[in-house]
This record gives C-alpha cells, structure tokens and sequence, in this order.
C-alpha cells in the first residue's frame, strides 16, 4: 500500500511540475534536429553544383562561398562528406527560405522546358511517321506553315533514305519551337 502511494506521488509531481512541461515542448526532438541539418546539407550539395554565374545570384557569406568552391573539387567520399557538413552548418546562421526559393524556381523552369521539348519530340516523330498527324497538327495549331512543314517532313524523308546528314529533321524541330506555344 505504502509502494502504491508512493507511486501517485511521483506521477502527481512529475505531472504538475511547470518546468517539465516546458523543458518537453521547447526543445525539438533530435530526429526533427538531424533532419533540418540535413536538410541544410542537401541544399548546400544543390549551391556546391551550380555554376559560378547562378552562385553568385545568392547573396551569400563569404565563409560560405569559400567552403563550396573548395567542396566542388573534392571528389574523396569522406572529405566530400565532411566539407557537405560544414557547409550544412554554415548554413545554419543564414536565412535558407530565399535560396531554397530560387532553387526550386529554376528546377521547376527546367522541368517546363524539358516537358516542352518531349512534346516537340512527339510531334516531330508523329509527323514523320502518320500521315494524319499533319491535319491534326493544323488543326491543333492553325497559324502553322502547312507547305513549309510538308516541305519538311518530304525533305527529312528523303534524307533518311538517302543516309544523308538529319538537317531537314533538325529543321522541322526549330519550326515546331516557333509553332507550338511554350506551356
């Protein structure tokens, strides 16, 4: 019974202690802690592979600047690795919201316009290989050069069969590019 009691009384003081509750909300747990921190290194190995052009668009510490141009020549996993920590932790004391930011910008750009040309690519093979694809196309697209596409496609056939360089298909590609709207 003694024991019993005992144990309500340590429960009560655990539970109603103030400073128990706050040291537990405060503090983030260590997984959240290590999956910022890797985080932060994962944005920095995106600054360590950008071009010298697009990094100097960031407004960055000179430390940091420093740690990247020296990370970008290590190719030693463990030296690497450790260099991709400390810059993670550099990036600790900078605001990473605006780099983060940009970063995904452009990858999003870049995913646009690799979306874009797929579709030049289908069509450009579509045309070259259904004879229906040409009324579609203008159906499609109907500013389009009909005769500078027949033109085109007759020309890239000819080529092929001929084992001769692709320029009329390198041609029909370019005049796509200037029909079809970029999405």
């Amino acid at each position: 019974m003694i024991a019993a009691s005992r144990h309500c009384i340590t429960q009560v003081t655990v539970q109603n202690n103030p400073e128990y509750d706050i040291k537990q909300d405060d503090a983030p747990s260590k997984t959240k802690r290590k999956k910022d921190m890797h985080a932060l290194q994962e944005i920095g190995e995106q600054l360590v592979e950008l071009d010298p052009k697009k990094l100097n668009e960031f407004d960055l510490p000179e430390i940091l600047l420093d740690a990247i141009h020296l990370a970008r020549p290590m190719n030693k996993h463990g030296a690497r690795r450790r260099q991709m920590q400390y810059i993670g932790k550099l990036m600790r004391t900078i605001d990473v919201l605006p780099i983060q930011e940009k970063l995904d910008s452009w990858q999003k750009t870049s995913l646009h316009q690799t979306a874009r040309l797929h579709q030049l690519e289908r069509w450009r093979e579509r045309l070259l290989t259904d004879d229906n694809a040409l009324t579609e196309f203008a159906q499609k697209y109907p500013t389009a050069d009909l005769q500078h596409l027949r033109l085109l496609i007759r020309n890239a056939h000819k080529e092929k069969a001929a084992d001769k360089p692709p320029k009329s298909f390198r041609l029909l590609f370019q005049a796509l590019q200037g029909i079809v709207p970029q999405m």
